[in-house]
């Protein structure tokens, strides 16, 4: 979301340093390949390297991506010499490892902050697993993941959550332990995973050192939030599918244009490439996602069964500038530029086809930006987010005629980034009450964001009275929990009472249900 602080910017990288460390970042899985000869095999720790825990993500029907990072001193750049050091990582049927059925060796590496992306395969589809890692003489958490469904099983059901923006200071991270508690296959993070700012006084948490640039900046910021135990504890207990949105490098970016005036793209893409690696040296990924330098590719897919499909997007890294100097405005001017773009012209196509080949019956865009039209206008005129879809209105409509010209995909968008929860029918026309409805919009609020909630934002109650495609809004934190089966959808929103200290109960202020082959959510 916008923030109007004004934020300072200390890069302080030539256009030769930057091109320099381009060609290093670039040859890193080159450097990890030749590590792997010379790893310590016999490691020494002055303190437990697992202190960040273990992740899993990206499950496929027959394997799944494990994480864990060493990292003895987490908060001080990591405790660890400049020394790659093995370790060795086991798969098993049971939580007490009696039944091993994949076990191998892996390389942290100093180039990549010594985290470890174990990518396994031959797994039985459809089934729990625990794994752990060993390194020298510490052993790790037991992590729980699970594979998903066969290509050509039509599974009776799922049942996943969904959260984005948690933001450390605002407060704890109270939905994760009743998500835990949850029959999950699975949670999707659909961005904001960090805040870049600087730490600010007066808040229920504090941020660690000033705004993050450098990339041992990002590196103690992740760390600090993963060393959240109810944060770190869903990552263990669940496999995740993750992407981000605009806080993971900066506030408001598009591609390649920063928020702020007078940044050189130099400048500009040496602390991307600093988040963009922190990124995936953080989350269970797969080395399709490795970054290049300055640039990586987060959209992919993750079909479950022939029930659901997940196409993940990227609504950051390859859109155009926003419109009419971003923030709040009527829908007119560059809003409908034929060369504007969300996703990037080669994302959008992907999107397509791949929807297109999908087998599903539902199609799941996990995404992070609201693409209802949502006026948020008053007596003065009419104002529409110019970050979110409307400000790409040309883009934004021929998705929508795409769902509207192919009938059975059954497409539902997952949607973060506004701190507060939408429930919307996505119409070809939003101006046209007799307009079809051609998909349906869940929108989750914040973990943390913006603070307690549960209040009336005047602007939003507003919006939700006003256009008659909002089913619902509600501006308390929480998460979203969704079971999916052949004929029917239900989403249950959870909401936590505050996020300014520890301990919050859950409650369900709303739940809905979308039927397969009728586009539109109903209250239950």
């Amino acid at each position: 979301m916008t923030n109007s602080n004004n934020k300072s910017r200390r890069y302080g990288i030539d256009r030769r340093s930057f091109l320099r460390y381009l060609s290093a970042v670039s040859a890193i899985p080159t450097i990890s390949l030749r590590s792997i000869a010379r790893a310590e095999s016999r490691p020494r720790f002055q303190a437990n390297p697992f202190q960040l825990g273990v992740a899993s993500g990206d499950p496929s029907f027959d394997g799944v991506v494990l994480w864990t990072r060493l990292a003895p001193d987490p908060l001080n750049g990591g405790g660890m010499t400049n020394e790659s050091v093995q370790v060795k990582w086991e798969v098993a049927e049971q939580e007490d490892f009696s039944h091993v059925v994949r076990r191998g060796e892996a390389v942290a590496v100093p180039q990549l902050g010594h985290s470890v992306h174990v990518e396994v395969n031959g797994l039985e589809p459809d089934r729990w697993y625990f794994y752990r890692f060993h390194a020298g003489d510490v052993t790790s958490p037991t992590g729980r993941t699970r594979t998903f469904p066969a290509p050509s099983v039509m599974p009776e059901r799922m049942r996943f959550a969904f959260t984005s923006c948690q933001h450390y200071e605002y407060g704890y991270f109270n939905g994760y332990p009743h998500m835990q508690a949850e029959d999950l296959d699975l949670v999707i993070h659909l961005g904001d995973y960090i805040y870049e700012y600087a730490r600010q006084e007066g808040k229920p948490r504090q941020h660690l050192g000033g705004e993050i640039e450098s990339l041992d900046d990002y590196r103690t910021r992740y760390s600090q939030y993963r060393l959240d135990e109810s944060l770190q504890g869903t990552h263990r207990l669940f496999p995740w599918v993750v992407t981000w949105d605009d806080h993971e490098f900066d506030n408001n970016y598009a591609d390649l244009v920063s928020e702020e005036e007078g940044v050189s793209p130099e400048r500009f893409l040496a602390r991307r490439m600093n988040a963009y690696q922190a990124y995936y040296e953080f989350m269970p990924l797969r080395r399709s996602a490795f970054p290049q330098g300055p640039h990586m590719k987060l959209y992919r897919n993750c079909p479950y069964g022939r029930l659901a499909n997940f196409h993940v997007l990227d609504t950051r890294q390859y859109r155009t500038d926003q419109p009419n100097g971003d923030g709040e405005k009527p829908m007119e001017g560059k809003v409908f530029d034929q060369r504007a773009t969300m996703l990037g012209r080669k994302q959008e196509n992907w999107l397509m086809k791949s929807m297109l080949q999908s087998t599903s019956v539902w199609n799941v865009l996990a995404q992070q930006v609201m693409m209802a039209p949502v006026n948020r206008g008053d007596e003065t005129g009419d104002r529409f987010s110019m970050d979110q879809w409307p400000g790409y209105e040309v883009s934004r409509r021929r998705l929508l005629e795409f769902f509207a010209a192919r009938n059975g995909m059954n497409p539902v968008v997952l949607t973060g980034d506004i701190h507060v929860n939408w429930v919307n029918d996505l119409r070809l026309d939003f101006t046209d009450a007799n307009s079809p409805t051609v998909a349906t919009e869940l929108v989750g609020t914040a973990m943390t964001s913006g603070g307690n909630g549960g209040n009336k934002i005047p602007e939003f109650e507003r919006a939700a009275a006003n256009n008659d495609f909002v089913q619902w809004y509600n501006s308390n934190r929480g998460y979203v929990s969704c079971e999916v089966t052949p004929e029917t959808w239900t989403t249950h929103f959870r909401a936590t009472p505050f996020v300014d200290k520890p301990g919050a109960p859950i409650f369900t202020p709303a739940s809905f249900v979308i039927e397969a082959g009728r586009p539109g959510a109903q209250q239950t």
